[in-house]
């Protein structure tokens, strides 16, 4: 472990978990990356700028450049590369956290649909992982994953 970086992450085992830092500049380069193609399209479909345009009345637009586009996106990122781009650049990783091997598709999806259970009690799952011992946030618990340090 290098110095000054034990108090966002932390050894066990034959892992170096993924702190809560790391693992917030990943999503936060995400998004950045998400919000590069999904604003183009939205201003195509549905002019997403204009205050009077509520993006929620484009539809069936609005729901699959908004949500389901980035939730597929992401969920098959998890599937094929076990990481987001976000998380590559972060040099992290998922991992089952029973075989250490790449998440199924099914903890996949459950790990998407478990963000809602992290976000809804003011981001609770989320600051989780500055205090678990593994550092797993309460999606990771739902769908038996880990975010891992690659060495």
């Amino acid at each position: 472990m290098e110095i000054g970086h034990h108090t966002s992450e932390t050894t066990i085992n034959q892992w170096k978990y993924a702190g809560f830092w790391v693992r917030l500049t990943a999503v936060l380069v995400d998004m950045i990356l998400i919000l590069l193609i999904t604003i183009p399209l939205a201003l195509l479909t549905y002019d997403y700028i204009l205050p009077e345009n509520d993006p929620t009345n484009a539809g069936i637009a609005w729901l699959l450049i908004d949500w389901i586009l980035p939730s597929l996106c992401i969920t098959l990122f998890w599937i094929y590369k076990a990481a987001t781009p976000g998380k590559t650049a972060m040099k992290t990783q998922i991992i089952d956290a029973k075989t250490g091997g790449k998440p199924s598709s099914r903890q996949a999806v459950i790990r998407l649909l478990a963000y809602t259970a992290s976000f809804l009690p003011l981001f609770m799952g989320f600051l989780w992982i500055a205090i678990d011992k593994r550092k797993q946030g309460w999606h990771d618990k739902l769908a038996g994953t880990l975010v891992i340090r690659n060495q």
